[in-house]
């Protein structure tokens, strides 16, 4: 479900790009966006990162789009998505508190949190992830500068590298946990 929340913006965006105009597009995402740090928020839980970014990032570019009269290509307003979320992804990073960690700790038993494990495997899980929007953002740059390029493929490109997160995002936490538990199994014999 939390994964769901977490994409639901982008893939709001990615849809009425399809069918409707950029300005709603943006407004719908930033709407839904808000709609996440506000269920967030009413679940009581903190607020997190990645979902204020997002909400940051759809509000400025729909603000942006909307003063400069549509002066931003459809194109450009994809590019500028997918540059902004590796920008928080990497912000994350830097800032020495990757994303995940935010949505980890409110899934995960107290003992998981205090092993040394815990923060290593988020590091990865956003390295991952910021990957992910990489080849989601140059999968944009090339479907704008080779249009001779089947759509599709770049369309492909994208939905691997998403879907690709999203799998190693379930897997990993799991072998993880495996991991652990055959070393104390080991140590204990």
């Amino acid at each position: 479900m939390t994964l769901f929340l977490i994409l639901a913006p982008f893939a709001t965006f990615a849809t009425l790009m399809m069918l409707s105009t950029v300005t709603a597009s943006l407004a719908a995402a930033a709407a839904v966006a808000l709609g996440v740090v506000g269920w967030d928020q009413f679940k009581g839980r903190s607020a997190k990162l990645l979902s204020i970014g997002t909400l940051v990032l759809f509000a400025a570019l729909g603000a942006c789009h909307a003063l400069t009269d549509g002066g931003m290509s459809p194109a450009a307003v994809r590019i500028a998505v997918d540059g902004g979320v590796l920008a928080i992804a990497l912000t994350s990073l830097v800032i020495r508190l990757p994303f995940t960690l935010q949505y980890a700790r409110e899934a995960v038993e107290p003992e998981i949190l205090a092993q040394p494990r815990f923060l290593r495997t988020n590091y990865v899980l956003t390295s991952v992830w910021t990957a992910a929007f990489v080849l989601m953002l140059v999968a944009d740059i090339v479907a704008v500068y080779w249009p001779e390029l089947p759509l599709w493929s770049c369309a492909a490109i994208a939905f691997a590298a998403r879907n690709a997160a999203v799998y190693f995002t379930r897997w990993y936490p799991k072998r993880v946990r495996a991991e652990i538990a055959a070393n104390a199994e080991t140590a204990a014999a």
